[in-house]
């Protein structure tokens, strides 16, 4: 009896296993703490494991990254002094603002070509956490060297990176403590500590919040002249001091040692404890983390002096985030830089304003998430609700269809042709699906994807697909943005 057209064959031989398939395992964790997966990647976690190559990105150093480190010198005023920034700006030579939207650029062209996946994943959180938008007046003279003070400290301790964050001159122009002075001090600052960056809301009183501002006084900027950074001992508020828990003398007129001793003691403080590991519990576990793993987290972080790396092994250790494949919606920048980084798409050096390590801000923002550009000091959210709205998803639809065709950004960037898709000279329909799915989802096709295909591109799963097929001509943008759009890829 003849086999009817388009199914296959019963006794058809299923093909080997690619090796650029991960299993589920391997790939949930390098998903999670990467900002999506690439060929070269996939291979080096195939050669040595997912478990060694997250042990090698906990130490970033150990990790070549020509790269990313290449793209330092893409924009060359993200090199310059506050002071060099300010007076571009006032001979209008080159806006602030500008200098910010390269930042964001940077960042998001390292995120796409680095290889110290993990460090620029933490660095984005302890930015987001530590909040200073790039459009707050005046911070574009520091924002550069905030976070890049960051990215030093991600994967260190935390209490070294609050004390960094909150006496840099970024964060004090954008919470005013760079004019608090003894005799008006400035309370924005004191209490964003306290309710943002560690212990969190209903633990401190207005009388905390106080004593926390006059701690912080002396940390200087001299905004609207020089922007240069400086500790004033006549601007510092002398006197005894107690906030949650820890009391001073407060007898110096230096109060840089009091910062620390005090920036010390919320670090190591079990609310801050708690709250830290519940960010990250929902960062790379789900929204609604189990306590009794915020609780292990919080002990993990206490028990090592709040070092960092010790949490996120014992977090990936855990068999709730073993259990939580799936859970989490990539944000709009997330789903920008893993889409270049799925399709091998090769960014260049910019030349103009149109290539596409300009554009790539562009499409961020067509998505509705500028990097560093939350209004309040509390930062972007990460949780689900926040990114799954159906204009979002249909943003993303559109950005994943513009870059399945190679149509933008177009310049000064190279995509891979329609042809070099194919494995081979004559494929069939479904076994192009599982082929493009291996190199794009780094997993085989499911049954509702190849379903979806069918449906995107009206082929049957037998259909024969030759280099001259219409598919090749011109019907490839279809084929791969429905890749693109499937839940395999918005998620990580």
């Amino acid at each position: 009896m003849p086999r009817k057209k388009g199914r296959k064959p019963r006794d058809k031989k299923r093909k080997k296993p690619s090796t650029d398939v991960l299993s589920g395992a391997e790939r949930h964790l390098v998903t999670r703490f990467s900002y999506g997966l690439t060929k070269d990647l996939v291979r080096d976690v195939r050669r040595r494991g997912a478990d060694a190559w997250f042990a090698e990105q906990l130490s970033p150093g150990k990790v070549g990254d020509a790269p990313g480190q290449e793209v330092d010198g893409w924009w060359p005023s993200l090199g310059r002094s506050p002071l060099d920034l300010w007076q571009r700006t006032q001979s209008e030579v080159e806006p602030g603002w500008m200098v910010m939207e390269d930042y964001m650029r940077r960042a998001l062209v390292r995120r796409v070509r680095s290889r110290r996946q993990v460090l620029e994943v933490m660095t984005e959180l302890w930015e987001n956490h530590f909040h200073v938008p790039v459009a707050a007046d005046g911070v574009f003279t520091h924002r550069v060297a905030y976070g890049d003070a960051i990215r030093s400290r991600a994967l260190g301790r935390f209490s070294d990176l609050l004390f960094t964050v909150v006496t840099h001159p970024a964060m004090g122009i954008y919470l005013d403590n760079a004019t608090s002075t003894a005799s008006r001090p400035n309370e924005n600052l004191g209490r964003e500590l306290l309710e943002l960056h560690t212990v969190g809301r209903g633990l401190f009183s207005e009388a905390d919040v106080k004593d926390s501002a006059r701690i912080l006084t002396g940390w200087r900027v001299d905004v609207w002249k020089t922007f240069a950074a400086s500790y004033s001992p006549e601007d510092h508020a002398t006197g005894p001091v107690t906030v949650m828990g820890f009391s001073d003398p407060n007898r110096s007129a230096d109060g840089r040692e009091l910062t620390r001793r005090y920036t010390d003691h919320l670090a190591h403080h079990p609310a801050t404890a708690k709250r830290v590991a519940r960010r990250l519990a929902v960062k790379f576990v789900r929204d609604e983390p189990p306590q009794a793993l915020v609780d292990q987290l919080a002990r993990v972080y206490l028990q090592h002096d709040t070092a960092i790396v010790p949490v996120l092994k014992a977090l990936v250790a855990s068999p709730v985030f073993k259990a939580s494949r799936g859970t989490k919606v990539r944000d709009p920048a997330e789903d920008v830089v893993a889409t270049y980084r799925a399709l091998g798409v090769k960014l260049r050096r910019p030349a103009t304003q149109d290539s596409a390590a300009e554009a790539i801000l562009w499409q961020t923002d067509g998505l509705g998430g500028r990097p560093f550009s939350w209004s309040r000091p509390d930062g972007a959210p990460i949780t689900n609700a926040a990114w799954a709205s159906a204009g979002r998803m249909a943003a993303s639809f559109g950005m994943h269809w513009a870059m399945a065709g190679g149509w933008w950004p177009s310049k000064d960037v190279s995509y891979r042709s329609a042809r070099s898709w194919l494995p081979g000279k004559s494929v069939r329909f479904d076994d192009l699906v599982d082929h493009l799915a291996e190199r794009i989802l780094f997993r085989p096709a499911s049954k509702q994807l190849l379903k979806a295909c069918c449906q995107a591109t009206g082929l049957r799963p037998g259909t024969k697909i030759t280099k001259s097929h219409e598919l090749v001509e011109w019907g490839m943008p279809r084929l791969l943005a429905t890749l693109l759009d499937s839940p395999a890829h918005m998620t990580r």
